[in-house]
């Protein structure tokens, strides 16, 4: 899904000039108390850019308004600065800890349909009666997804109402990956991915299986490239490495809302 969020993006650059940011003075007071764009002011501003805007909202980003907008049914992240007379459109990386703001937001504004995703080949960890399912891709040589195996089996000690599907998604840098990844679905064990975790032999697959291949091919549509990435309960995408004591908190923030009774 990221591909067309991209495409959207470009036709932003190139359907108008884009220029970069400038500062607008606020005194010694916060920016946010004299700084106002509404939404249908908004959609004034970018009309010849984006087909619709959706909302407005402060961006992480100082003096930047981050405003959802939509191109071509896509819902796409686009920054106008404070002056209101500059758009920025494409990735802002948070140098703290290279964290792509700009594709983070476009994962939110466009989370993952779960049921989409067949489940049929992955490993569960935890209970199938848990409320708060998570998909996790993984691939059985990454050293990353080791440290975060270890991780989400604390979870779910601590958490019985949360539980993990592991899906199988060997990366290239990987060579042997791709067959390991086929012996653990034939024989759905969840023993064999943590032997590879541990550097053990893992026999040849024993079955014909197109479950990988399925998977390499879904990670690619819904714009995953790199392991660990997760899924969560309310479609957002999460990738990379974290702790326990940070998964139970992100987790509990993708609950699905329950309807507020009159």
């Amino acid at each position: 899904m990221i591909k067309p969020a991209l495409l959207a993006l470009s036709l932003l650059f190139f359907s108008a000039p884009v220029h970069a940011m400038t500062t607008d003075g606020c005194g010694a007071g916060s920016c946010n108390d004299c700084h106002f764009l509404e939404k249908e002011e908004a959609g004034e501003l970018l009309k010849d850019l984006v087909d619709k805007v959706n909302g407005v909202e402060f961006a992480e980003v100082p003096g930047l308004w981050m405003v959802e907008a939509e191109k071509n049914r896509v819902k796409i992240p686009v920054y106008l600065d404070f002056s209101k007379s500059f758009v920025i459109a494409g990735d802002i990386i948070r140098l703290g800890d290279r964290t792509n703001i700009t594709r983070q937001q476009y994962r939110n504004l466009n989370p993952v349909d779960l049921g989409s995703i067949p489940l049929d080949d992955a490993l569960l960890l935890g209970s199938a009666d848990a409320p708060l399912k998570t998909i996790v891709f993984t691939d059985p040589e990454c050293p990353y997804c080791k440290n975060l195996h270890h991780e989400l089996k604390d979870v779910v000690r601590k958490r019985p109402d949360m539980a993990f599907y592991i899906k199988l998604f060997p990366l290239p840098m990987h060579p042997n990956a791709y067959q390991i990844s086929k012996t653990i679905v034939c024989e759905k064990s969840m023993d064999f991915l943590e032997d590879s975790f541990n550097k053990k032999a893992i026999p040849a697959p024993t079955c014909d299986t197109s479950a990988i291949d399925e998977n390499i091919a879904l990670a690619k549509r819904l714009g995953i490239g790199s392991t660990p990435t997760m899924i969560l309960p309310d479609g957002r995408i999460a990738p990379g490495m974290k702790k326990s004591k940070d998964l139970i908190p992100l987790i509990e923030s993708a609950a699905p809302k329950q309807p507020t009774s009159n």
